[in-house]
């Protein structure tokens, strides 16, 4: 039986791919969409996919009036924890791809999931390039002790870090903290020139125009140095297999769970 999936946001960059891709692989049916923009209308006239036959909602909670097994979060960061609590609270596991939530949403989502025997999969970025920067990182932290973290993403990304950096930053906290050589509180001059302290890293946000979103993790050692780094193109294609590996997976997880590898043999 094909597993029911609804996707906010379904008509942006990321969400809009997807939803094709869903379309077109029989394990899978698209039940629902959301998109404020197009509410009211049919999916496949929004993205000139005849054979998406998907009505769209304004609102997640309108969307969940039609039963799904996965509810896929792809809006923005103001309204995402709202929707992802309303989808689990309808019995349906999550998906999110949705940057910008706190470590203190995420608390507040995982005890509720539990609650409600229920799995959410959040992924800073669904890149499989993605997947192998934080495993790489995470077997150098193991031996090198100091490094920073700098995020880039385009001119008009509100939140910052990424959820890319900050899914980075939460691994890496797991197997140790940074031993600078001068502790950041001890810098002299202006302490947020040393950038944001994010679970014991050092994060520096960048947004300029030119870049979609890339990741850089540099680890210093004395007179060497290692740099991981992830660049993304201009499309969202790179997204949609680990996005469609999440929705495939996610009811086999309970509470919340982060990052792709989480239902990756690696």
């Amino acid at each position: 039986m094909a597993i029911k999936v609804c996707v906010a946001g379904a008509t942006g960059w990321a969400g809009s791919e997807l939803s094709r891709s869903i379309g077109k692989v029989p394990d899978l049916t698209l039940v629902a969409a959301v998109s404020r923009q197009h509410a009211g209308q049919i999916l496949g006239e929004v993205l000139g996919e005849p054979s998406l036959e998907t009505p769209i909602y304004c609102s997640a909670e309108e969307a969940l009036t039609c039963p799904c097994d996965v509810f896929v979060e792809y809006t923005k960061p103001d309204s995402a924890k709202a929707n992802i609590l309303t989808a689990l609270d309808r019995g349906a596991h999550v998906v999110v791809g949705t940057s910008g939530l706190t470590e203190d949403d995420f608390t507040e989502i995982d005890v509720f999931a539990r609650e409600k025997n229920r799995g959410v999969l959040a992924c800073g970025n669904f890149a499989l390039t993605v997947v192998l920067l934080q495993k790489f990182a995470e077997t150098a932290a193991k031996l090198i002790p100091q490094w920073e973290i700098i995020d880039y993403a385009h001119d008009d990304k509100i939140d910052a870090p990424s959820g890319t950096a900050r899914e980075l930053a939460t691994k890496l906290s797991k197997i140790r903290c940074p031993e600078p050589t001068i502790p950041v509180d001890r810098t002299v001059g202006r302490r947020d020139a040393r950038g944001a302290t994010l679970l014991g890293s050092q994060v520096h946000s960048i947004r300029l125009p030119g870049y979609v979103i890339s990741a850089e993790v540099i680890f210093g050692m004395q007179d060497q140095k290692l740099t991981i780094r992830h660049d993304s193109g201009s499309s969202a294609r790179p997204y949609v297999d680990g996005a469609l590996l999440a929705i495939r997976k996610v009811s086999t997880l309970i509470g919340v769970h982060r990052g792709l590898d989480s239902v990756l043999d690696l």
